[in-house]
């Protein structure tokens, strides 16, 4: 009589994990298991970038060992840098790093506080930076324009600007999508007049108060020149803020989906 056979559990069979993996996800332990390392970390999970500076303070260390951890955590790709004239920039590896930050919280049973701003509110809100517009506006905007699939980059965007070695601003151009040009020409923007003038066109300038990017070049200050024509938001006399009118509200929230 035949004898049926019970599938059962192969351990060597079913499992794809080599001493190399452990070794690898054992180093990346360790990295997070130390005290400071894990502050930087969790500093950075709220998605604003900061110096190695501001790192060093939030884990309470002198700024030479807060180059020799962050020197670290970059090589196992947990931290990125982006360098935009004196300053470099960390922020963490990417979405999977903060997902697993995020589950070792949970399992930590702590709640994290939520990042707070000392910048004055109106200042933070919208402002000038040169000659194109930042604060939480103008990052609203540059995100706004990037989900909408209207700035393209080269191939080489996401080594650059997520790259482990450290990029600069001046590494990274932006242009525009077919629908891009259609919708800013839609408002009255002459991009190829933008194109002409003698400077970069378009890139993504960090934002100090937020730490994340705002468009600048020539096509950002296209964009807060026709805002400014066109009453959507009004510059203080004495300041760099920028008031945006109830015009540029519902015109904001109609053209790009933000709310402001």
């Amino acid at each position: 009589m035949p004898v049926a056979e019970h599938e059962h559990f192969a351990y060597h069979q079913s499992m794809n994990v080599g001493p190399r993996s452990d070794a690898t996800a054992s180093g990346i332990a360790a990295a997070i298991g130390e005290p400071a390392r894990a502050q930087m970390l969790y500093c950075l999970l709220d998605g604003r970038a900061r110096t190695s500076t501001e790192l060093a303070v939030v884990a309470e260390v002198t700024a030479s060992t807060a180059s020799v951890h962050l020197q670290r955590l970059k090589t196992l790709r947990l931290v990125k840098v982006f360098a935009q004239g004196k300053h470099r920039y960390y922020s963490l590896g990417g979405d999977n790093v903060a997902a697993a930050l995020e589950a070792l919280s949970v399992l930590a049973g702590e709640s994290r506080p939520a990042f707070v701003p000392t910048t004055p509110s109106r200042l933070r809100a919208a402002r000038t930076c040169y000659d194109h517009i930042a604060g939480t506006l103008g990052v609203s905007l540059h995100e706004r324009f990037r989900t909408l699939d209207w700035l393209s980059f080269p191939s080489t965007f996401d080594s650059a600007f997520n790259s482990t070695s450290g990029s600069t601003a001046s590494n990274i151009a932006y242009d525009l999508t077919v629908s891009g040009i259609r919708a800013l020409e839609g408002l009255g923007i002459d991009v190829e007049l933008v194109r002409k003038l003698r400077r970069r066109f378009a890139y993504p300038c960090v934002d100090w108060s937020e730490r994340k990017p705002h468009l600048g070049g020539a096509l950002g200050a296209a964009l807060l020149k026709f805002a400014l024509k066109k009453k959507w938001v009004l510059q203080d006399l004495d300041s760099r803020v920028l008031g945006v009118t109830s015009l540029g509200r519902r015109e904001m929230m109609n053209r790009f989906g933000i709310h402001v």
